[in-house]
């Protein structure tokens, strides 16, 4: 299991729902159209009306970030995306359930994640000195 969950929480004024959900509708489907998408929903909190979220389910992270830089992504989702809260929304899943049954897997995160950063392993090794 490979599977990633993406989860973008929205914090949105009551007067500006009824703009949010089909902007949010685009974004939607903008994702759907992409390779290694999976399924999305987007709902609003039960107890709290101006809170909403857009989920996107995909094959893998790489699927996901990939469909980050399609033309209709960038157009119909990016704008979209960036006024959800300012925090972790990428999930890898370790463990899943339905009706049918669940699923385990073991994490596929680097062993080095949390000490390498973007563009340091592609690198060769070379000295300050």
């Amino acid at each position: 299991m490979s599977t990633v969950l993406v989860v973008t929480r929205f914090d949105v004024p009551e007067g500006d729902s009824a703009d949010f959900l089909p902007r949010a509708q685009a974004a939607l489907a903008a994702f759907a159209a992409r390779p290694g998408y999976v399924r999305g929903r987007i709902g609003r909190a039960a107890d709290d009306p101006t809170v909403w979220v857009l989920t996107t389910e995909w094959t893998g992270v790489g699927a996901y970030r990939r469909s980050l830089s399609a033309y209709d992504v960038k157009v119909d989702a990016a704008p979209l995306l960036s006024l959800g809260r300012d925090e972790p929304s990428a999930f890898e899943v370790l463990h899943a359930g339905d009706a049918e049954g669940t699923s385990t897997g073991a994490s596929r995160r680097a062993v080095d994640a949390g000490d390498v950063g973007v563009g340091e392993a592609s690198g060769p090794a070379v000295s300050d000195v």
